[in-house]
């Protein structure tokens, strides 16, 4: 029977080391070409995964809105909404920095979907999955 790759099963262990890299790397990829679009990028780890939030500035109140008929004042709505986070991606590391395969956030059901990069590849670099995912959220 052939061998069949799935790019969404399995994975390699993420060190400290390739995580601060990834991280910096997807930082300083989305501070560059989306210069004041959000307020923070989250990302964290854990085991084979890189998982990516997008915090973003809650803007104003929307028309309507009563602080006599929430149960928090205007500041603490908007501190509120300012540290909730947008759930992006999680990506799959197998041993290349630049291979990564990515899955979609789906809130519908609150878990990951498999994705493909652009060029129709299972795997690449985490900063084309985060410009395909940040062009959806942000344009």
């Amino acid at each position: 029977m052939p061998y069949l790759y799935d790019a969404h099963v399995g994975g390699a262990m993420i060190s400290d080391a390739i995580g601060r890299r990834t991280e910096e790397r997807l930082r300083k990829f989305a501070d560059n070409r989306f210069p004041g679009r959000f307020r923070e990028l989250g990302v964290w780890f854990r085991g084979q995964f890189c998982y990516v939030d997008l915090f973003r500035d809650p803007g104003p109140t929307p028309d309507g809105w009563s602080a006599e008929e929430s149960a928090e004042t205007r500041e603490q709505y908007r501190d509120r909404l300012a540290a909730t986070p947008i759930h992006l991606m999680r990506l799959r590391y197998f041993g290349n920095p630049d291979r990564w395969s990515f899955a979609l956030f789906n809130y519908a059901n609150e878990d990951y979907e498999p994705a493909t990069f652009p060029t129709r590849e299972a795997a690449g670099k985490p900063e084309d999955a985060l410009e395909l995912v940040l062009k959806a959220h942000l344009d």
